[in-house]
C-alpha cells in the first residue's frame, strides 16, 4: 500500500470515527431530555455528577447549567489521557462531550412516554449503545469512560463492573437528597447502560483458538501476519484418518478473530477451527494501542 493510500484511509477512519461521535453526541442528548428528565433519572459518570450539582444547586435557588459542568470536569481528564492514551483518543473524547453539552442548549426534544418503566428500559439501553458507539469510533463520552479506558489498557480487562459500582455509590447519595425510588430507578437504567456496554464493546474480550491442520508451517505464518500474538504446535493423531495432525493453539482479542480466520483458511483451506471464549489470561498479551 502506497503512502497515499494509506493516508486516504487514515482520513476515512477519521472521518467515520467523527460521524459516530456526533451520533453518539446527539443520542445522548435526546436520551437525557426525552427519557431521564421526566423520570428524574441520573446517568453515570462526570454527566451524572454534573447533573446532581444541578440538582443540588437548584435547591438552593442557583442555575448551575449540566453543559457547564460537563466541560469542568471533563477536562482535567482529558488532559490525562492525553499523555497517558492517545491524542486521538482525547481529540474525539473531547468533541463527544463538547457536542452533548451543545446538543443540549440546542435542541429541546419532547418526552415520548409517560410510563417510568419504558422510560428506564428504553433509556438505559440506548445510553449504552450511545457510549458503545463513542468507544468504537476510537474515542469515549468523557468522565469515567476515561478511567475505564485508561486502566483496561494496563489490566487487558474490561472494567465496566466496577464503574458501575462507582456509579451506584454516587446515586446513594442521590437517593439520600432526593428520594430513594429514583435512585433505585437511575441504579436499574444504569444496570441495563452496563450490560449493553459490555455486549457491544469487545476489545478487551479474549477468544483461544484451535487450528487443526497438517500444514502448521503455513497456518502460524499466516496467523503471525493477522495479528501479534505467539503461537504454539501441538503434535497430534487423526484418530479417523490414521494420520499425523498439528493442533495450533492461541490466544487472541475479541476483534481480531475475524481476520485471523480468514487468513488461517485462505493458508489452509482444510483446516478446522474451533475458538471459544477465555475468561481469564495471565501472561505477556499484547492489546493494539488504543490511536
Amino acid at each position: 500500500m502506497s503512502l497515499r493510500e494509506i493516508k486516504k484511509n487514515k482520513y476515512a477512519r477519521l472521518f467515520g470515527s467523527i460521524c459516530l461521535i456526533v451520533f453518539s453526541a446527539l443520542a445522548q442528548s435526546f436520551i437525557m431530555q426525552v427519557f431521564m428528565n421526566p423520570c428524574n433519572l441520573l446517568s453515570g459518570g462526570f454527566t451524572g455528577i454534573s447533573l446532581l450539582i444541578n440538582k443540588i444547586l437548584a435547591l438552593r435557588g442557583i442555575n448551575f447549567p449540566v453543559s457547564v459542568g460537563i466541560l469542568l470536569l471533563n477536562a482535567p481528564a482529558a488532559f490525562f489521557c492525553a499523555k497517558h492514551i492517545s491524542k486521538r483518543f482525547t481529540l474525539l473524547s473531547a468533541l463527544q462531550f463538547f457536542l452533548v453539552s451543545v446538543f443540549l442548549e440546542a435542541f429541546k426534544f419532547e418526552p415520548f412516554f409517560d410510563d417510568i418503566i419504558l422510560n428506564i428500559l428504553f433509556g438505559g439501553i440506548l445510553w449504552g449503545t450511545s457510549i458503545s458507539l463513542a468507544l468504537k469510533a476510537g474515542g469515549s463520552t468523557g468522565g469515567t469512560d476515561f478511567i475505564a479506558q485508561y486502566v483496561s489498557i494496563k489490566i487487558h480487562k474490561g472494567i465496566w463492573e466496577y464503574v458501575f459500582a462507582f456509579n451506584c455509590c454516587m446515586l446513594i447519595i442521590f437517593g439520600y437528597i432526593f428520594g430513594w425510588i429514583y435512585a433505585g430507578y437511575s441504579i436499574v437504567f444504569q444496570f441495563l447502560s452496563t450490560k449493553m456496554i459490555s455486549t457491544l464493546y469487545q476489545r478487551f474480550s479474549q477468544i483461544t483458538l484451535d487450528v487443526m491442520t497438517k500444514d502448521p508451517e503455513a497456518v502460524s505464518q499466516a496467523f503471525f501476519k493477522a495479528c501479534r500474538h505467539g503461537m504454539t504446535v501441538f503434535i497430534g493423531y487423526g484418530a479417523y484418518s490414521h494420520t499425523e495432525m498439528f493442533l495450533c493453539k492461541a490466544v487472541i482479542s475479541s476483534y481480531q478473530v475475524e481476520e485471523a480466520i480468514y487468513s488461517i483458511r485462505k493458508a489452509d483451506p482444510s483446516a478446522l477451527i474451533n475458538t471459544y471464549q477465555t475468561i481469564n489470561f495471565y501472561g505477556n498479551f499484547h492489546v493494539d494501542p488504543i490511536e
